[in-house]
């Protein structure tokens, strides 16, 4: 079904998309899916019954943001929309919900113990970055390797090492310029990976947060990182560049062997001494 026809993308598109997401994560050895993130408008609800026609979209209920970026790194398509959202602070940075009281006045994240003044609550969900409220009808994520769809934004979520060939990679696209992100350590998935590079079209960096870290499978070596979908093919040229050698040079440990080597080169000749020492 064509785009013209049916809202949905050329299949040369998708396959491009299909196999640079393969290629993205083997070159970098990530062990699961690239999540692509489409924000459907309300103007754009129309696609909605074709990506149900098209794939095994199932429409979440009770699950928060997070979780639902978790779904699709294993390899699911979800679809989460106002009605079956869960957590209130994502529900309002994406434009479907106020934000509730407790949460804005920031008693909320000091009854966590996430901080220990309410003013500091409130001070980090005032520089929340959000959607306007009520322009977007849903959120579709996916694995970029089934994709049916070209995605807004494209979340990685793995070890932090490997996201740290994808950050170089999108380093050698700005021409060297460095990365600059924000985070509150709050919203790490909705706001930092998701709205971010949406908004402000660049990469956004986070470690995680109170809810991530919590509510999802996300290891404690684990972090997450999203970019704006123009920049995947040129990250992607880029991991395959650096895969030739700087990766498995650097995963190698060479310095570090040599280091070791030579640490028990001088702890031998010092055993070697004190044995000649002895003898004399």
């Amino acid at each position: 079904m064509g785009k013209e026809k049916r809202g949905l993308d050329s299949n040369f598109a998708l396959t491009q998309v299909r196999e640079k997401g393969k290629v993205l994560r083997e070159k970098t050895g990530m062990y699961t899916f690239p999540v692509g993130v489409k924000f459907i408008l309300q103007k754009d609800i129309a696609i909605i019954k074709d990506l149900m026609k098209a794939e095994n979209v199932e429409r979440l209920n009770m699950y928060r943001y997070c979780q639902a970026v978790m779904e699709a790194r294993h390899g699911k398509h979800v679809l989460l929309d106002k009605e079956g959202i869960s957590c209130p602070a994502a529900a309002a940075a994406f434009g479907f919900k106020s934000l509730p009281e407790g949460l804005k006045n920031g008693k909320g994240l000091a009854g966590f113990g996430i901080t220990k003044h309410a003013a500091t609550g409130r001070e980090m969900f005032n520089g929340m970055d959000s959607l306007v409220m009520g322009e977007l009808n849903s959120l579709y994520l996916f694995p970029l390797e089934t994709a049916i769809v070209e995605p807004d934004v494209v979340i990685i979520e793995d070890q932090v090492e490997r996201l740290m060939w994808i950050v170089l990679a999108y380093v050698n696209t700005k021409e060297g310029r460095r990365v600059e992100s924000s985070t509150a350590v709050l919203q790490a998935t909705c706001v930092d990976s998701t709205i971010i590079p949406y908004k402000q079209h660049k990469m956004n960096l986070s470690y995680g947060c109170y809810g991530c870290r919590d509510a999802t499978d996300i290891g404690p070596g684990e972090s997450v990182l999203g970019f704006p979908y123009s920049d995947f093919d040129s990250i992607v040229e880029y991991v395959e560049y650096l895969s030739t050698k700087a990766i498995p040079n650097s995963r190698n440990k060479n310095a570090y062997t040599l280091l070791k080597k030579r640490n028990a080169e001088k702890i031998l000749e010092t055993d070697i001494f004190q044995m000649n020492k002895k003898e004399e």
